[in-house]
């Protein structure tokens, strides 16, 4: 088709206005309004409608400040940031989680939010939650939602095996955990299904339970891995499981959580293990009359013990009202905020006050199993570790899952995490 001038003038006019919309930093407008762009990841929906409605509540109270709600996904958002910082247009609120801010934090597109938060929001997060957002001397996001891992079994079916029923006071032991399994095995039933498509989080995060590190900090701040006795347990259970007590689904261990539910409901396993947030799906799903509940995660020498990575806010240091943006995070996670976005996610928040709310200690849809779990979480082990995206993705995940799947023996896994992974970590570390 054949433009006219005037056409092309009203195509130069609009492509204008639209560099002019997407310049980062959240301007402030011609009447001297500034205005932040929030980029979450929420993606359920009570999540998202928690978000955009205290996004509505902010933006009516200050009037001379107003947030914009910017849909991300947790699909691309490592890419997606990195695109945006490298140009010049990041948000100037930033959601993510703990484990992806390192290499941001360190190359400088993070705002040190030592002095920008207020004294409120410092003490009422515990340590242990902001030690995975401190890198080097600075505090780079705000850890604010997390969630332990659990093990979502069919109430029914242990009822019917008589198997003890742990709970956070009296767990099951890792070797009374791969018992229990092969109690519950039978009859087209496994007792548990491992869903294990991306295996490193899960098998690192659970042996915090049984004293497992992997990754060693020397006192010349360099990172060696060394996969030891409390390293082993837990893919050791695993393995067993699998090959050796028949207790576990092997067609699951390359599965997702979701992928694992029809088989679930259907009573092929007797119990799943997977992220406290997974009940909401849970719930949504399952046929009528199903009956689930929620346990904790087996024990070893040191407890409940476990890893996370909790979701975080941070600022963009390209931001220009970082001030401003600060305020609206400590108004996002004011207590009973953050338990609205809790609730949304189905998640634990970090800040203690917010622990507290009745809502998060019902027995209804084990709320109050995993609040009890809260005081047991840690950070990851990988949380500070550069270089860790390329170790995972290039050495561990693919050790892990020939592992499971019997291709090779603990030897050979050990050998691949040590001699391998090293060899990938320092590279991060001249």
């Amino acid at each position: 088709m054949t433009r006219t001038p005037t056409r092309i003038l009203t195509l130069f006019a609009c492509a204008v206005l639209l560099l002019a919309g997407c310049s980062g930093g959240g301007d402030g407008a011609d009447d001297g309004r500034i205005t932040l762009r929030f980029q979450s990841l929420a993606w359920q929906d009570e999540s998202v409608k928690a978000n955009r409605e205290l996004v509505r509540e902010w933006n009516a109270g200050h009037p001379d400040v107003r947030v914009e709600y910017v849909q991300g996904s947790w699909d691309s958002v490592h890419d997606q940031l990195l695109t945006s910082f490298e140009g010049g247009e990041a948000p100037d609120i930033i959601h993510d989680a703990s484990d992806d801010l390192a290499d941001f934090a360190y190359g400088g597109y993070l705002a040190d939010l030592t002095e920008l938060l207020p004294a409120r929001l410092k003490s009422d997060i515990p340590e242990r939650s902001w030690e995975t957002v401190t890198f080097g001397d600075g505090i780079y996001g705000v850890p604010f939602l997390q969630e332990p891992r659990v093990l979502i079994a069919n109430a029914t079916l242990l009822k019917e095996s008589g198997v003890r029923i742990p709970t956070p006071e009296h767990p099951w032991t890792w070797p009374e955990f791969r018992q229990v399994t092969k109690e519950l095995s039978g009859d087209g039933t496994y007792g548990v299904a491992w869903p294990l498509k991306e295996p490193v989080s899960a098998t690192l995060n659970l042996s915090l339970s049984t004293g497992g590190k992997l990754f060693h900090r020397g006192a010349d701040g360099k990172v060696t891995v060394r996969f030891e006795t409390g390293d082993q347990m837990v893919p050791r259970t695993v393995h067993d499981q699998v090959d050796t007590d028949h207790s576990a689904s092997p067609t699951t261990l390359g599965s997702g959580g979701s992928d694992t539910l029809p088989g679930f409901f259907a009573g092929k396993y007797a119990m799943v293990p997977l992220g406290f947030s997974y009940r909401q799906q849970i719930e949504q799903q399952a046929p009528e009359g199903f009956d689930w509940q929620v346990l904790p995660a087996p024990a070893g020498a040191d407890g409940l013990a476990q890893g996370v990575s909790p979701q975080t806010l941070s600022i963009a240091e390209d931001s220009p009202h970082k001030k401003e943006a600060a305020a609206f995070v400590d108004f996002l996670l004011q207590p009973d905020n953050m338990v609205r976005l809790a609730l949304g996610d189905w998640m634990l928040p970090t800040g203690e006050q917010a622990l507290k709310d009745p809502a998060l200690h019902t027995d209804e849809h084990g709320w109050a199993t995993g609040t009890a779990l809260a005081e047991h979480l840690r950070p990851a082990p990988a949380q500070s570790v550069r270089g860790y995206a390329e170790w995972k993705d290039k050495v561990a995940t693919p050790a892990l899952q020939e592992y499971y799947s019997g291709a090779i023996g603990m030897e050979d896994l050990r050998h691949r995490l040590e001699e391998d992974g090293n060899l990938v970590l320092a590279r991060y570390q001249r």
